[in-house]
């Protein structure tokens, strides 16, 4: 079958053979295999200590790196990301990065009380506890995300419990984690007031900004636009010192075509650097890792105008070519990741013109293949019946990241592509973790920051496995 097959096409193939399609069997770790297609190029590059490109915080005029660590991602003994592990965090490893991106002039740390199943933060702590509260800046969130965890008295603990962990006494950034995603009181707008301003936390929050407990006070925005705009609408009333919002060259115009409950990166940014001049943080600079394994084609439009350059790279140097980017939150969970992005960055090399046209080109191409539009957060896990929820969609889009695509059985592919994927399936993910046990519960459904309806998804990957194994597609 011809890889050509555009969007709207493969969807409407998909829907009637059960919208998946085959992949490869080489089953690898996303992360890993991320990490070692982004540094295939520019690795004997030479990292400099004293080239990081800093930004300027508009409000308190420290100097930001604009690489930020993401400590969401953190190592495991097991060599494996916390965020999919209970095995226990590698102390030493994440020393060795926090003190590797230090010395390349990384300065900006972000955490959260949900990072790694609540071990980010200690975990950060302990990596920081040698160095000079002056020479770096802490950013974490308010992740009262479960209702129980709404009132002010819980939320207010959350916050303390944060500055124990980390080891400090005041926040130099403090977010109201994932506004618009979660609707558990009804509607975006009554969850945002239920979380934070009607238990009177914001206002604390406030008090606590002008004691100098917290030196800059912002939110992160997922999911329902209307909670965006409610804040941004308020920002006479809080003056929001930063936001951190979702961006790359393909969520720039694309977001909302890929997924319809994402809203496009263009108008987020226009919004709060543009018209009201609040600097921004970056989350997904590469998608979830999808910006640094490319399908083939859009692959080979990168390598072909810079070869020396990661895939990677380019994400990086286009987001950084944006003034309100006070800096990009990358999740690195090894020392390759965090070199690359060290390559890009120190220093940056800003996109032309021409680049920022090319790169338009790119996503262009890179839309064509219908991914299911997941980061690999894990927010959705654990599942209560153990289901490998991030497994099973990584699994798919790395099907059609390489173009190994089966529509039906008579396809010229079909049995090489039946046998990659039901092997390739099995070994990534154990037999009673797969798709086809899920109950449709959708418990899961209500913490996915994309608002991928999980529980379709995951039926959609059970019937073609069913249909592969009958050999009836």
């Amino acid at each position: 079958m011809s890889n050509n097959i555009n969007r709207r096409e493969f969807l409407g193939i998909a829907a009637g053979a059960a919208a998946v399609t085959a992949l490869s069997a080489c089953g690898a770790d996303p992360e890993k295999a991320s990490s070692t297609l982004s540094t295939t190029t520019s690795v004997s590059k030479e990292i400099p200590t004293d080239k990081m490109t800093m930004r300027t915080n508009p409000k308190t005029k420290d100097q930001v790196s604009l690489l930020g660590y993401g400590m969401m991602r953190l190592p495991t003994t097991s060599n494996v990301s916390a965020r999919e592990s209970n095995d226990e965090i590698d102390q030493e490893q994440v020393n060795k990065l926090v003190d590797y991106a230090i010395a390349h002039g990384v300065n900006l740390f972000d955490t959260s009380p949900a990072y790694c199943k609540g071990r980010s933060e200690a975990a950060l702590g302990k990596a920081l506890a040698k160095y000079n509260r002056d020479q770096y800046f802490v950013s974490t969130k308010l992740s009262n995300f479960a209702p129980q965890q709404w009132s002010f008295e819980e939320t207010k603990k959350m916050y303390e419990n944060s500055k124990k962990n980390i080891g400090v006494d005041y926040l130099d950034y403090l977010l109201l984690h994932a506004i618009g995603g979660s609707s558990a009181a009804g509607d975006c707008i009554a969850t945002l007031h239920a979380r934070y301003i009607d238990n009177g936390i914001l206002d604390y929050m406030m008090q606590e900004r002008e004691a100098g407990r917290i030196r800059n006070l912002g939110f992160s925005f997922h999911g329902d636009i209307r909670a965006f705009d409610y804040l941004l609408s308020q920002n006479d009333k809080y003056h929001w010192d930063f936001v951190l919002i979702q961006m790359n060259y393909v969520d720039w115009k694309w977001a909302n075509e890929l997924n319809p409950s994402n809203t496009d990166a263009e108008y987020l940014y226009a919004e709060t650097w543009e018209k009201r001049g609040i600097p921004v943080f970056i989350m997904e600079p590469l998608l979830g890792g999808r910006l640094a394994n490319l399908p083939e084609s859009p692959t080979e439009m990168l390598k072909k105008r810079k070869p020396e350059n990661s895939i990677a790279s380019w994400s990086f140097r286009w987001l950084g070519s944006h003034e309100g980017v006070l800096s990009i939150l990358s999740g690195m969970t090894y020392m390759e990741h965090l070199q690359d992005n060290l390559r890009s960055l120190a220093p940056l090399e800003p996109c032309t013109e021409d680049d920022f046209q090319f790169l338009q080109r790119v996503a262009d191409e890179f839309v064509k293949f219908p991914l299911i539009p997941c980061t690999t957060c894990q927010y959705c896990m654990p599942c209560p019946y153990g289901i490998d929820i991030p497994g099973a969609f990584t699994h798919y889009n790395k099907c059609v990241n390489e173009g190994s695509i089966a529509v039906s059985a008579m396809d010229e592919n079909f049995a090489e592509a039946r046998r990659k994927f039901l092997i390739g399936y099995d070994r990534k993910i154990e037999r009673q973790r797969q798709a086809d046990h899920c109950i449709s519960c959708g418990i899961c459904k209500p913490h996915c920051p994309q608002n991928i309806n999980i529980p379709q998804k995951l039926s959609d990957i059970a019937d073609y496995m069913d249909k592969l194994k009958q050999g009836t597609l």
